[in-house]
């Protein structure tokens, strides 16, 4: 059978990206020597430090670029005198709206030989999944600026979730939640507080 080669755009950014992302591509390419699969990689010099010299974070070209690849691997992005808002706004949310990356997922382990300021906790006690939204809530664009650069400026963004955005994601957790030996879910909100849209997730 035919080994199965994996074509991955590599968008290693700003500072410790450089030096993760060729490392993590030797791991990902003795994984996949061991497993049976191949990868291709095609470098895209997207970043902050791009940004700063020609005011955008992929020098003009258009995020639809990535769509012929398999998978996006993204490096950590950040340069001085480039606020955090340009490469998320610039480069992240692009990405997950282009592609409907909706679920952030976040695996959490210790693992073994690691040691942890968690007194007396070991790998088989800490091994869990965080699934959050990628796309609604904190991240709409909804609001905007009144009286920009005088004492009286004022900010107002919205939060907006979406019953389709919010069960996509729920679905997503109770199905991974099923996959796993425990089989529970936690939702973690502030519905008390936060009164019209966190109740959505409970």
């Amino acid at each position: 059978m035919a080994q199965r080669t994996y074509r991955v755009a590599v968008i290693p950014g700003d500072g410790i990206g450089k030096e993760v992302v060729p490392a993590a591509q030797e791991l990902l390419e003795a994984v996949g020597r061991r497993r049976g699969f191949g990868f291709e990689w095609t470098g895209f010099d997207w970043s902050c430090e791009l940004y700063a010299r020609t005011g955008s974070m992929t020098g003009g070209r258009g995020i639809e670029e990535l769509a012929p690849f398999d998978a996006v691997f993204l490096g950590a992005v950040g340069y001085p005198g480039v606020p955090d808002h340009v490469s998320l706004w610039g480069l992240l949310i692009p990405i997950r709206r282009q592609f409907r990356q909706y679920v952030n997922l976040r695996p959490v382990r210790l693992w073994p030989g690691v040691r942890t300021p968690l007194v007396d906790r070991g790998p088989s006690d800490i091994d869990f999944v965080v699934v959050r939204e990628n796309n609604e809530g904190e991240y709409s664009e909804i609001g905007g600026r009144l009286y920009a650069g005088t004492p009286a400026e004022l900010a107002v963004q919205q939060s907006v979730f979406t019953r389709e955005g919010v069960d996509r994601v729920l679905r997503y957790a109770f199905e991974r939640a099923r996959a796993r030996p425990a089989k529970h879910l936690t939702s973690a909100t502030k519905s008390n507080g936060i009164i019209h849209t966190m109740p959505f997730w409970d």
